[in-house]
């Protein structure tokens, strides 16, 4: 399985990111070390989506807070890039795939990051990660 994270991403010229406590969603609280993750810079952020793609090279899972009866998972991780996007791929890209049940790797996109606008890591579909592998040279 292959991960996605929306997240502040300020400089991709960076080799390795590190993000603390993200909300993990659709899967997300599955990634592990070694696993390919796609990274897309939030436009809450100021960044414009699909930025990279690397390898994680560490996760921590983040205890929860006693008392709070509902809470979202949260991983602390570390990832390697290994590629730079060559094309954009964000919110106005994806914003017209709204037929959630047609299957298509792009709609899975736009509904595990944009229907709900919190930055988050996810678990895409191998067909989601065979699509956005064609934003990367090869």
């Amino acid at each position: 399985m292959a991960f996605a994270i929306k997240a502040e991403i300020r400089d991709i010229e960076t080799e390795t990111f590190a993000f603390t406590a993200q909300k993990t969603m659709y899967g997300g609280k599955l990634i592990t070390a070694g696993d390919t993750v796609f990274l897309f810079a939030s436009e809450n952020e100021g960044g414009h989506g699909l930025v990279a793609r690397g390898v994680v090279t560490s996760v921590e899972a983040i205890a929860r807070t006693s008392g709070i009866v509902r809470q979202t998972p949260r991983v602390s991780l570390s990832i390697r890039r290994n590629a730079l996007a060559k094309r954009p791929l964000g919110r106005r890209e994806l914003k017209h795939l709204t037929d959630w049940k047609d299957g298509q790797p792009g709609t899975e996109l736009n509904f595990k990051f944009y229907r709900q606008a919190t930055n988050k890591i996810v678990g895409i579909s191998d067909e989601a990660a065979a699509f956005l592998d064609g934003f990367f040279d090869s």
